[in-house]
């Protein structure tokens, strides 16, 4: 470092000595200081009493990173030779600030990896100040039908959110905001040393069947929570004909779709910002395949899901046709069966006619039951004939998901196919006037 102190030392070597030498100054507690993922943040640190500091030599500086130096300001400038990597051009001090004893730090689009203790050291003065800095990220839970419990007339309910920092806790509520048993939610550590947590819940038909998940972090003062409301139709009757059970384990299916559709769209919200700068041709090059790859990558990533939710879209609507097809059969027999019993019916009404005096209990006896279970039947064969119209309606919603979808599919691959082709074209100048550059820098060592 070119720079040095009034004694001729460097000022980095100077500050490394007293930071490490055998005097300890007296330190209070740390002060918290918490910020989000991509906020602008100032670090607190004031002189007591408050004095001009544009000409003292400072530091601020944190333990664990290597260097440690977030920030040394000497002779009314930042020396930059010695200062972490991590922190270029996002830490810095305010000038009018120092004219009256504030050597607050800021520091821009902070990241989680900026969480941790800072020293704030003043070299005249011998005062030095902690300040605790903890950054978090949060983000809003998605809620999806999970699947059903047949013998309990209960739906299953997940809740998942990505991108926490630190650690978050997840629960459930009812409507009027009382926590709903749930097992333990599960929690993992990701890129970025984000987490993501999910848990799941399984709810009863209720007065108002509508549910929140929430998701909070108390150490920075987060707390995102998502509303879901299911409708009646969705909790099954445990006394449900045999058809409906399996329409329930369709209803099931196409709520794992729900999921998928929903991981999709999330992906699609993903975004990135970049700073546009002026460069030179090359480097302008550069930047343009840089930014096409990452392009490229997310259209991949979200061809691929695209593929999932066609896959298990054509799935839950074959699974749906088939279960037209079943109703439909049992509609059939039950059809043939309520003519069975109409002629039952006519049979004994027959007989009635001829019967003899001690017979006539008997035959009306029969002549109930045989109507009972007429009623029954029909009862039933409606039960199914609604079903079937329900089938019907998400066959067709289905079948029109699909169609977009493979839509969207198709719409995508030719955009893939088309960077690909330019990535290509960007390439392939890059390489011809890289290899140009080497022919020129040859032929100039030759004296050409």
């Amino acid at each position: 470092m070119m720079d040095h102190s009034k004694d001729g030392l460097p000022v980095v070597f100077l500050l490394l000595t007293l930071f490490c030498g055998g005097g300890s100054l007296p330190i209070d507690p740390p002060q918290l200081v918490t910020a989000m993922v991509g906020d602008d943040v100032v670090l607190p640190c004031q002189l007591d009493p408050p004095v001009d500091a544009v000409a003292m030599t400072m530091e601020w500086g944190r333990a664990d990173l290597e260097p440690r130096f977030v920030l040394v300001w000497h002779d009314k400038k930042e020396l930059l030779a010695d200062q972490n990597q991590a922190f270029k051009g996002r830490a810095s001090l305010s000038i009018s600030g120092l004219q009256h004893g504030d050597v607050s730090l800021m520091l821009s689009s902070v990241k989680v990896s900026d969480s941790g203790t800072y020293r704030c050291y003043l070299q005249e003065l011998n005062q030095e100040h902690q300040v605790q800095l903890l950054v978090g990220a949060s983000s809003s839970p998605a809620i999806s039908l999970a699947g059903l419990h047949l013998a309990s007339s209960a739906v299953v309910l997940h809740c998942e959110s990505r991108g926490w920092y630190p650690e978050p806790e997840m629960l459930w509520m009812d409507s009027e905001g009382k926590p709903l048993s749930a097992g333990p939610p599960e929690t993992l550590r990701g890129p970025g040393d984000l987490y993501s947590v999910s848990s799941s819940v399984t709810v009863e038909k209720r007065h108002s069947n509508s549910f929140t998940c929430r998701v909070q972090q108390r150490n920075i003062n987060q707390t995102r929570e998502t509303l879901i409301t299911v409708p009646d139709d969705f909790f099954v009757s445990p006394a449900s004909c045999t058809p409906c059970v399996a329409f329930s384990v369709v209803f099931a299916f196409l709520f794992v779709i729900a999921g998928v559709l929903l991981l999709w769209r999330w992906r699609q919200n993903i975004t990135d910002t970049t700073t546009q700068q002026p460069l030179m041709e090359e480097e302008r090059r550069k930047e343009e395949v840089k930014n096409m790859e990452e392009d490229l990558k997310k259209k991949e990533e979200e061809q691929k899901d695209l593929m999932q939710v066609i896959d298990t879209l054509t799935e839950g609507f074959n699974a749906l046709n088939e279960q037209k097809v079943k109703v439909e059969e049992q509609i059939m027999k039950l059809q043939k069966q309520d003519e069975e019993n109409d002629e039952k019916v006519v049979s004994v009404e027959r007989d009635e006619t001829e019967k003899t005096e001690g017979k006539g209990q008997g035959h009306l006896k029969m002549k109930r039951i045989i109507t009972e279970n007429n009623w029954k039947l029909q009862e039933r064969k409606e039960e199914l004939q609604q079903l079937t119209v329900n089938l019907d309606k998400i066959s067709k919603k289905s079948e029109e998901d699909l169609k977009r979808f493979k839509e969207r599919k198709k719409s995508l691959d030719i955009d893939v196919e088309k960077i690909k082709k330019h990535l290509e074209e960007i390439q392939r100048k890059l390489s011809e006037k890289e290899g140009g550059d080497k022919r020129g820098r040859r032929r100039q060592e030759r004296g050409e």
